[in-house]
Formats: structure tokens, C-alpha cells, sequence
């Protein structure tokens, strides 16, 4: 049983969500809210997320992933803007993924993965322009389970492309992982770095550095200052402190708090070009949520 929970743990940190932040790459299911307040604005920001993924085993160590992820975001636009603000309020990203992965060696193992997007308003019939594909591929060295070694840890290398970004080219995936001991560990890299206290193994805080966003089709064009926007998007890099509380070994309700260091909300045309800016301060920001993870 450990066996096949580990090898099924490398399965989902290879084909779980890379873009967002909040994808934490051991989750086979998650349901989630996030809030974020505008300063100096009745504006606001909050999300409704599930997530949830199944490996199937093809062979011995080669599995096949089937999952999905769907977010509900609400923008609550109350300032006064010139243009109409009621087609942005409910914006919805449905991901599909499909992937595959199989062990070459003792501490290393390859996969692939394709994930097609739906990111739109729906407020009309679905186009071409509300639909996305991303992927990636991934090599994973593990050695969280080296009972020889002091101090356990993973990376995972790869190449991802996201067609939301506006960057027509892979963009490099880099994370390590270290447990330092019983009490510490640590995780650098993209979207998200922490540190861990473990003051047992049910009761968890930590410190992070992350990135959060989203990218939607407006599915209605309007004129801005001559300009015409066609999506909306957000890009924010955040820091905060968090808490984990675990039920069991796979249950887990977390919270995180902190305060964004760069906020990027903006209308773009149909070449990802900037449009009109939204308001781009600094804020707070909540999220919590529980998970079942490996």
C-alpha cells in the first residue's frame, strides 16, 4: 500500500495544475475560496474553486491521469468605469487534464501532459476564442523515501507552455523540495516558495511567496479611449503566513493570509496588448480551503 501510494503521489505532482499558485501538486481533490479586497475601492475579488484528479494504472509504474479543475470568479466592479462592467462579473475556467507517466530508473520518472482550457464569461454560445491548450513535460527525482539519506527531498524539472500567458514559447518549471528534519522543511520555486514548521505532524504553519491569476475571454468586445478589449486578466505575486490542521494523513483544511507584492489587473486586446488598467493596489489576501491529498 505505501508502495502504490507513493508511486501514485509522483503522479499527481507531474500533471497537477502549474500555473496557479494555489495548485498544490499532491491533491486529488480540493474545494477552495479565495478573497481579495481592493484598498482604496468598493471593488473586490473572490474565487469558488474544485479540483480533482484520478490516476489510472496502464503497467507497473506507468499511470495514466484523468482530472479536472473549475473556478468561479466573481469581480465585483463598483467604481465608476468607462465602460460596461456587468459582462465581467462571473468569469469561469474549466481545465481537462491528460496525462501520462512512467519510472526510468530507480529515483527518476518522465510525463507528459496536455490540458485543454475553457476560459470565458458565458455569457453567449462558446467560440473558438474561449478555448485554450496547455501542457507541459516533466522529470521528477525522488528521493523523499531514501531512508539512506539525512535529509529527503525531490525536483521536479520541466518545460510547461500556457497559451494565456501571451509567451508563444515553453517556459522552463523548477521545484525542490527538502524535509531538513523533523521539524523544518522547504519548497523553492515556481508558484510558490515556502518554509514549514511542523510543531507536530497534525498542526502545520508556514511562510510562503507565490503567484496567483487567471486569464478569460470577455465574450463581448468594447471600445476603450479608440482601443478594443476582448479579456481580462489578473497577475499577482503574494506573501502571507499559513496553517494546515490534519484531520488524517490525507485530510487536510488550511488557511492562508497575506498581502500582494505586485498586482497586475487589466483589459486586453486581442493581441494581449494592455487596454485599460483596473485598480492595480496592493491589497490583503485570503484563502482557505480542505484537501485530500497522497
Amino acid at each position: 500500500m505505501q508502495k502504490h501510494f507513493k508511486l501514485v503521489l509522483l503522479v499527481i505532482l507531474l500533471f497537477s495544475g502549474v500555473y496557479s499558485a494555489n495548485a498544490q501538486l499532491t491533491d486529488l481533490a480540493r474545494l477552495e475560496y479565495s478573497y481579495i479586497p481592493k484598498n482604496n475601492s468598493e471593488d473586490s475579488f473572490d474565487r469558488f474553486r474544485f479540483a480533482l484528479n484520478y490516476p489510472i494504472k496502464i503497467k507497473e509504474d506507468s499511470y495514466l491521469l484523468i482530472g479536472g479543475d473549475y473556478s468561479r470568479i466573481t469581480l465585483n466592479l463598483e467604481d465608476r468605469y468607462p465602460f460596461p462592467t456587468s459582462n465581467l462579473r462571473r468569469l469561469h475556467i474549466l481545465d481537462f487534464n491528460l496525462g501520462y507517466t512512467f519510472k526510468v530508473s530507480e529515483n527518476w520518472r518522465l510525463g507528459a501532459k496536455i490540458t485543454p482550457r475553457l476560459a470565458s464569461t458565458l455569457r453567449h454560445k462558446i467560440s473558438g476564442d474561449d478555448l485554450f491548450l496547455n501542457g507541459g513535460v516533466y522529470a521528477i527525482h525522488d528521493k523523499t523515501k531514501d531512508k539512506s539519506i539525512k535529509k529527503p527531498y525531490r525536483l521536479i524539472l520541466g518545460l510547461t507552455y500556457n497559451s494565456t500567458t501571451g509567451i508563444p514559447l515553453p517556459l522552463p518549471f523548477v521545484s525542490y523540495y527538502r524535509r531538513v528534519n523533523e521539524k523544518w522543511s522547504y519548497n523553492l520555486g515556481v508558484p510558490k516558495t515556502n518554509l514549514k514548521y511542523f510543531i507536530n505532524e497534525q498542526n502545520i504553519i508556514q511562510t510562503f511567496v507565490g503567484i496567483d491569476g487567471y486569464f478569460a475571454n470577455t465574450q463581448e468586445r468594447f471600445s476603450i479611449d479608440g482601443k478594443e478589449a476582448d479579456s481580462v486578466s489578473l497577475s499577482i505575486i503574494l506573501a502571507g503566513v499559513g496553517y494546515e490542521y490534519c484531520f488524517t494523513d490525507h485530510l487536510v483544511w488550511y488557511a492562508y493570509t497575506g498581502y500582494s507584492l505586485s498586482m497586475n489587473n487589466r483589459l486586453r486586446d486581442e493581441n494581449r496588448e494592455d487596454v485599460f488598467k483596473l485598480d492595480n493596489v496592493n491589497t490583503f489576501y485570503l484563502r482557505t480551503g480542505i484537501k485530500f491529498k497522497i
